[in-house]
């Protein structure tokens, strides 16, 4: 009699058990973010951002052949990822062009130089000099000024610290395009 007792205790007991522990894991789940819960279907706040993938219109003037030259090693040299903003495809001038994140950050060699005021704020980030120029849209283009070739860093009006985004790539730029001899005065 006490072996029945003890197999008919043991099957209330898994009886009791196996469903407890089945809707303890469906909550873990739940709660971990399967099938959208315990935060809304949301990334936790620690977690990367989705990346877009989608191309990035950029135009791509024809540049000369020295120009050409150093705009694909610079293109070539740039990193996969600035910060946490990944790098995107671009419809032209792929050996000119950059982009990263979303809004696109954009770097375009080979643009026309700016006029430099003799009055005019330039920047010297990281061993590159640059100029910035305020948008209509809210965005800011950082310019090099000492650069035979120079550079254009486009940055979104949402991104904080715009100069900070622009210094990402003066390491690259200042590695890869030569000094200039007619940079203003305020760049050394």
């Amino acid at each position: 009699m006490a072996d029945a007792d003890s197999r008919a205790a043991a099957r209330t007991a898994t009886l009791i058990a196996l469903p407890l522990a089945l809707i303890a894991g469906a909550v873990a789940f739940w709660a971990l973010g399967g099938l959208g819960g315990g935060n809304g279907g949301k990334q936790a706040s620690g977690s990367p951002s989705p990346q877009p993938s989608s191309t990035v219109r950029m135009a791509a003037p024809s540049l000369a052949p020295t120009p050409t030259t150093v705009c694909r090693g610079l293109i070539a040299q740039l990193p996969s990822k600035i910060r946490s903003a990944q790098r995107r495809p671009v419809s032209a001038g792929a050996e000119q062009n950059a982009a990263y994140g979303q809004p696109a950050l954009r770097v375009a060699c080979g643009v026309a130089a700016p006029k430099v005021a003799k009055t005019a704020t330039v920047y010297e980030l990281s061993g590159v000099c640059y100029l910035a120029a305020k948008q209509r849209d809210g965005s800011s283009v950082w310019t090099t000024v000492d650069r035979t070739v120079p550079v254009a860093v486009t940055v979104p009006a949402s991104y904080s610290g715009a100069g900070q985004w622009a210094a990402e790539f003066s390491d690259t730029i200042a590695g890869t395009v030569p000094s200039s001899d007619t940079a203003p005065s305020g760049c050394h």
